[in-house]
């Protein structure tokens, strides 16, 4: 498996907070572990065992107990904690130190103590009631990542409505397809925003929601840009003094409390509903025992709240931990804008996505000397080797690397990594605790050592309540239990090692199968863009005339043939022969969603003879104007043949 970048250190158990969780296990249960694998084996055979610790070691208040941890086990339709009321907004405003660090290109830093954060939490909900908004009511937020954003959403949780949130950057039509499907009754919006040193103003673009959402009774503006120009009230009166009591409203485990969307580029985006219990649950594990934050931590996640990330990343108080909120662009000036934020805020542990750190190797960056980071995160996409390697070149050695990997589907990793586990190139260390992951061969049958579909076997408390609207879930079947009756299939490609280590390579429904050998994408880029020639790429097989294309963004001014015969050379002698394309083709940029993977299946469908505007929902892409060149290349292809 290589040699370590990182190992643990020999006192980890005294010095982590999974380590004073197993030293709880044995204290209170009579159960002890030698090693995480056998941590790992006991909480995915012994669902309510697991479960039901997490809940106890974190003190989960409840307003009424629980009759039982895990109901009925079959999926879906899997039952946790019937019986128990909750509310996952008090749990996270709960801790008496932690804070909110808001950065922006917009406007000055702010910070927020947790007595002002429940001041403001306070004054929004007691604005919400005042407008009608009740429990299970829809509160829509069409803004970044931002306090007030953050605000919102533990003011509606409170209450127990249910909350959702698209980014401004968001085109018009990707957002009104995601919410008319829940008919929401209050929208907070902001008037725009910086990206850079640009303005851009969203004015024009929250009027069209509006007309097109006929649910909505009220409309807030944030004055974030510095011009409302609108009929809608602003938040100062959303936010006006109160002398209502912070309170929260009890909700059933399953409650909802927010919906997360799939990110629509191929359909109408799939609106997931997650539970205030299942949520807390999962990220006070994931938060607290595989990235160990706790109090003393400052946490800062780059995402947009478009993405689940920012879930997951506002979950930080919950587990004590202080978090960074940044807004922007992450690459303004350059591409170490991020690093100094980093190092002014004292971020103890720094998440961003696969593509940020390669591109940090590409440019040759040379981060700031962090003294107080710990752990550094990284998803949206596989981290190659040599994006490990970056990291403990020029970073720095002492800290953890968690290459992670899970979905909006179930709001968390499910594979990723561990304090108790080293850091090896290219490889995530190990499946999450309480996820029964496995890869299928297509007998349905688990495997070692071979690529597989990714699945889990057994339930876990963060899968979806359902999809909103979907009265007699057949489409939240369809979407998981298709395949493998009883079954979730997430829809990549995994191979997991004999000692429980995983790579992922890509999407299943993007595989490259050449002579029936399939191929996964990961291993592609990983070997193109490793080149300096090379900026981004793009790979996809059409299995009606068995071609393989490969498109790239050349990084230099380097003639076409020459750069072809470069990559050609490297996939052949890095992968095999089989790995070399039959075509290469230079685009401008490769088409990629708001929160960064790349379109493999629409351009697919696109060179296929689909339209691009029915391939792909241009307003959930970062760059629609990428998708000409792939029509252009399949006019082209059509008129030959």
């Amino acid at each position: 498996m290589g040699t370590p970048l990182w190992s643990p250190p020999a006192d980890v158990r005294d010095n982590s907070r999974v380590g004073a969780y197993l030293a709880w296990l044995e204290r209170e249960r009579g159960l002890r572990f030698a090693d995480y694998r056998a941590l790992w084996e006991w909480s995915v055979a012994d669902l309510p065992a697991f479960w039901s610790s997490i809940w106890d070691h974190f003190g989960v208040h409840a307003y009424d107990p629980p009759h039982a941890v895990l109901a009925d086990p079959a999926m879906p339709g899997a039952r946790w904690f019937p019986g128990a009321t909750l509310n996952y907004a008090e749990h996270v405003l709960r801790a008496a130190n932690t804070r909110v660090l808001a950065r922006s290109q917009t406007r000055a830093p702010q910070d927020l103590t947790v007595q002002d954060l429940k001041d403001q939490v306070a004054r929004v909900r007691a604005g919400l009631r005042a407008r009608g908004v009740r429990r299970g009511d829809r509160v829509v937020a069409y803004a970044p990542n931002i306090p007030e954003t953050l605000i919102l959403l533990l003011a509606t949780a409170s209450l127990g409505a249910v909350f959702s949130s698209c980014a401004p950057e968001f085109g018009v039509r990707s957002v009104i397809d995601r919410w008319r499907q829940i008919a929401p009754r209050l929208l907070v919006a902001v008037d725009g925003y910086r990206y850079g040193e640009k303005a851009i103003d969203r004015r024009a673009e929250v009027a069209e929601i509006r007309t097109a959402l006929p649910t909505l009774t009220h409309t807030v503006m944030i004055t974030y840009l510095g011009d409302n120009g609108t009929d809608a009230e602003p938040w100062a009166d959303l936010a006006a003094p109160t002398t209502e009591p912070l309170t929260f409203e009890p909700v059933p485990f399953d409650h909802p409390l927010y919906v997360l969307y799939s990110s629509g580029t191929t359909g109408l985006p799939k609106p997931i509903v997650h539970g205030h219990g299942g949520i807390l649950l999962e990220h006070l594990k994931m938060l607290a025992l595989h990235h160990d934050l706790g109090p003393g931590d400052r946490f800062l996640w780059f995402t947009t709240t478009g993405w689940m990330m920012w879930n997951l990343l506002v979950s930080g108080p919950a587990v004590g931990a202080s978090i960074v909120l940044f807004d922007g662009n992450p690459a303004h000036p350059d591409l170490g804008a991020m690093w100094r934020l980093a190092e002014e805020t004292g971020t103890t542990y720094f998440g961003t996505s696969a593509p940020f750190l390669m591109a940090c190797r590409k440019a040759g960056l040379k981060p700031p000397k962090l003294e107080r980071l710990r752990g550094i995160g990284s998803t949206g996409a596989p981290l190659p080797a040599e994006g490990f390697d970056w990291v403990y070149d020029s970073v720095h050695r002492d800290l953890r690397l968690d290459s992670l990997s899970g979905g909006t589907d179930v709001c968390t990793g499910f594979v990723g990594g561990s304090p108790l586990l080293p850091v090896r190139s290219g490889r995530i260390a190990c499946r999450a605790l309480g996820a029964s992951v496995e890869a299928f061969d297509p007998a349905g049958k688990p495997v070692l050592d071979q690529l597989g579909e990714l699945v889990i076997t057994a339930p876990m408390p963060s899968m979806p309540v359902g999809f909103w609207g979907d009265e007699d879930g057949s489409r939240y079947r369809e979407a998981y239990f298709d395949v493998f009756p009883g079954v979730w299939r997430h829809g990549d490609w995994i191979t997991i090692a004999e000692d429980g280590s995983c790579v992922i390579t890509g999407r299943s429904d993007a595989t490259l199968n050449r002579g029936g050998v399939r191929l996964g994408t990961a291993e592609f880029y990983s070997v193109v863009e490793g080149l300096d020639e090379v900026a981004d790429s793009l790979v996809v097989h059409l299995e009606e005339t068995e071609e393989l294309l490969l498109f790239v963004v050349p990084a230099k001014d380097l003639d076409l043939e020459d750069l072809r015969a470069l990559i050609r050379k490297a996939l052949r002698t890095g992968l095999s022969p089989r790995h070399v394309p039959d075509e290469i083709h230079p685009v401008g940029s490769v088409p990629r969603t708001l929160s960064g993977k790349k379109l493999e299946v629409p351009v697919k469908r696109i060179l296929g003879g689909t339209p691009a505007g029915e391939a792909a929902a241009k307003g959930a892409l970062a760059n629609p104007e990428s998708l000409a060149a792939f029509e252009q290349l399949a006019a082209r292809r059509a008129a030959r043949s």
